[in-house]
């Protein structure tokens, strides 16, 4: 059976964790920054665990980032 290719997009934007989570960064966070709150501005510096309906999919796009 051949290697399943991993998605690189999907390889940069999401992490999984030692525990299993995957990860993901908040959206729209280097964009404007300057008109933003300083409140929303620290809210976008923190990874955000990946909501369960989406965890399926995501993980078929990195089948080798650890289970």
């Amino acid at each position: 059976m051949p290697k399943m290719k991993t998605h690189k997009g999907a390889k940069s934007r999401f992490h999984v964790t030692g525990t299993g989570k995957i990860m993901r960064v908040k959206g729209p966070k280097s964009h404007l920054r300057m008109t933003k709150a300083k409140r929303v501005k620290r809210l976008f510096d923190e990874k955000i665990e990946l909501h369960p309906v989406d965890r399926k999919r995501i993980s078929r796009l990195i089948p080798y980032a650890g289970k």
